[in-house]
């Protein structure tokens, strides 16, 4: 039998309650396949829901990443972004020797095989951003709509009987206003949910914590590895992290 495969989770919030749901519903999904760690942003916001807190989130991954990778845990052979939004998606696959996949990737890849789908997720703000994202990633054309709850997925979270109450109705409007073949439950703090909630919707219901387990395996089969390629960035960073700096340049001694 072989070793198993290592899955870096980096969840780019600070939020260590966010994590432990995605290190427990990921290892769950992977079943013995896959080792799941999952690290938590050394700074930033706790709950990813503006502009201004995506853009930190970016910077936040890549931190983490780095400091991930020389702090004596296993070499993972991918990474998954916690976070409904990828923050830092394109940025960490240029710098990755591993596939990378992010929640929203891998949930619009698999929504869009099924035909036009819908998102529902927390947070109001998300909207224009989760939007934006689809259409870089060009499956602008099969979303039929986003519908956000006021509640922030960490909010959603804290409170699962009341959120699944909430998201199920939120769902149902959203299928029924757009006629979508599938509704994708978005968010690191909604992991778990669409399986409450399947009795309730009419199409299928995607768990995005659960699509991106499937996407980084389908990965490990299909993504050609780099194993001569050294992770690590093509800047000579200032004033950054030691690990991110030393990811930077290479040419320094080995930050402890």
């Amino acid at each position: 039998m072989s070793a198993p495969r290592h899955l870096l989770i980096v969840n780019p919030n600070t939020s260590t309650a966010v994590s432990e749901l995605l290190q427990r519903h990921a290892q769950a999904a992977a079943g013995p396949e896959l080792v799941v760690r999952t690290v938590t942003a050394r700074f930033g916001a706790p709950y990813i829901a503006c502009e201004a807190s995506y853009a930190v989130a970016g910077h936040a991954l890549l931190d983490a990443w780095s400091a991930a990778l020389l702090d004596g845990g296993p070499t993972p052979q991918a990474v998954l972004i916690g976070c409904f939004g990828d923050p830092a998606l394109q940025a960490l696959r240029e710098s990755s020797p591993v596939p990378v996949c992010g929640l929203a990737q891998a949930s619009f890849a698999q929504a869009a095989r099924l035909g036009r789908f819908v998102v529902v997720t927390g947070g109001v703000r998300w909207a224009p951003m989760l939007q934006r994202l689809a259409d870089a990633l060009g499956v602008g054309p099969a979303l039929a709509g986003i519908h956000t709850v006021a509640p922030s997925g960490a909010q959603l979270a804290a409170d699962p009987v009341a959120a699944a109450a909430l998201l199920a109705q939120a769902c149902q409007d959203a299928v029924r206003q757009t006629g979508a073949q599938a509704v994708i439950l978005g968010g690191a703090g909604l992991a778990g949910l669409a399986a409450r909630i399947a009795p309730a919707l009419e199409g299928p219901g995607i768990d995005s914590v659960e699509a991106g387990v499937a996407e980084v395996l389908a990965a490990l089969q299909t993504a050609p590895q780099r194993p001569d390629r050294a992770p690590g960035f093509d800047v000579r960073w200032q004033h950054l992290s030691p690990e991110m700096t030393w990811l930077g340049q290479q040419d320094g001694a080995r930050p402890n």
